[in-house]
Order: structure tokens, then sequence, then C-alpha cells
């Protein structure tokens, strides 16, 4: 992925470079060359080549995208339905632990906690482990989504999406349903608890 951006980025830093060169060499210069004034062969090129370029990039950038969307040997799986307007995690490979996760009225919030943003019961992740997240959603559209773990993926009545990620920093990340639901769609966020996969695999941490 990273050779592909620096790839891409100097495909476009020699492009941008080519197109300023061309439009200062026009507007600095009073010669006129009447040979090129109807050139159909420099029109063919300069046509042909912008497609070819795009096509280059566009092969890597497909094979990327379908490399990222495939989940190998995941260490744990955790279902999420959404509900109006709150939501369920199903620790699967725990015994089938259930519970709901709901915003906390600001009449119950601690100092420092974030108003519209935190939960009675947050879902805990281990960090540095392949997580899969199995989402879906029991009566209308909703959206799982954490900004800052680059998470997005829609929650839709009668289908299972699957997403997965491996977090590399412990910490509390805050997320929201991105998908108008409802009324009070704004109103049922998420709060991912990540922690190390040794204190993850205590058990205690489930207690809620």
């Amino acid at each position: 992925l990273i050779t592909f951006h620096d790839q891409a980025l100097m495909a476009m830093f020699l492009i941008s470079f080519l197109i300023l060169y061309a439009l200062s060499s026009t507007l600095t210069t009073k010669l006129t060359n009447t040979n090129i004034t109807d050139a159909q062969e420099m029109e063919t090129i300069w046509t042909i080549l912008p497609a070819v370029i795009l096509i280059l990039i566009a092969l890597p950038s497909l094979r990327i995208l379908y490399m990222t969307d495939e989940i190998n040997n995941p260490s744990f799986t955790i279902k999420s339905i959404g509900h109006q307007w709150y939501w369920t995690y199903e620790y699967t490979d725990y015994g089938g632990l259930i519970f709901n996760s709901y915003m906390l009225p600001p009449l119950f919030l601690n100092p420092g906690d974030l108003r519209l943003l935190e939960v009675d019961n947050r879902v805990v992740l281990p960090i540095e482990a392949p997580v899969r997240m199995m989402i879906t959603s029991q009566d209308v559209l909703h959206s799982w989504t954490i900004p800052t773990l680059g998470l997005k993926t829609d929650a839709v009545p009668g289908r299972l999406n699957q997403t997965v990620f491996t977090a590399t920093r412990p910490g509390v990340y805050y997320g929201q349903c991105s998908e108008i639901c409802g009324a009070n769609h704004s109103f049922m966020p998420i709060v991912a608890e990540l922690i190390p996969l040794k204190i993850f695999e205590m058990g205690p941490v489930f207690t809620l």
C-alpha cells in the first residue's frame, strides 16, 4: 500500500510538472507554430497516454482494495447488532456473552466523559490481534462507525456484513451511527476500549 501510494504520488507529480511547464511556456512565448495547430497525431497521443496512465494506476489500486477486504483467520469474532437506538454486542468466542450498549444521559456522566458519546457498556477489544466485526441490524439501516480506527460498515436488516481490523495502540475510541436511521440516530454512540491482549484474556474486563 505504501509503495502504491509513492508510485501514484510520483505519477501525479510528473503530470502536474508537465502541465505547469506547458502552461508557462504557452503564456511566456510569443512564437506561433502553424504546424501544430491541427496536429491529429498529438491529439491522439495526449488522449491515449492519460488513459494508459489511469489504467496503470487503477489495476494495482483494485488489487490492494480486494486484499484489504480479505479476512484470514481472525483471532476474535464479535457481533454487533443495531437497534433503535442502541447497540447489542455478542462475544461469540467467550461463551456467548451478550450485552446492550446505551448512551449515557447527561445526568449520569462522570467528570471528563464526552456528552452524547459515552455509553454504559463499552465494547472491549484487544490490540495487536486481528478482530472480525460481524455487523447487522434488527430494524432499520444503521452504520457501525469508528473514524479513528478507519471503520465504517453498514448494518443492514437481514444481511451480515463484516470488517476486520488490527489496532496497535490502547485507548478509548469513540464513534456514532453515521446512517440516518431515525429521529435519534445521532444518539446511539459507539465506544471501543482497546486493551493489551494479556489483559483481555484475563476475563474480568467482561464484568458489566
